[in-house]
């Protein structure tokens, strides 16, 4: 994934499927500079961690 478009899946109102690693997760924030997004799984919200963009997958 590019950093423009996990930009706009933080914006939008909608729930889009993004994976990492095969897990189903949320991108919480992103880091332009860094290339980095802030993410957690949907079944574990408490988990949030900092990944790279360029590993995001979206279906």
């Amino acid at each position: 994934m590019n950093t423009q478009r996990a930009e706009e899946i933080v914006q939008s109102p909608n729930l889009v499927t993004v994976m990492y690693n095969g897990e189903q997760i949320y991108i919480q924030h992103v880091d332009e500079q860094k290339q980095l997004a802030r993410i957690y799984p949907l079944d574990d919200p408490q988990n949030e961690f900092d990944v790279q963009i360029e590993n995001l997958i979206e279906q």
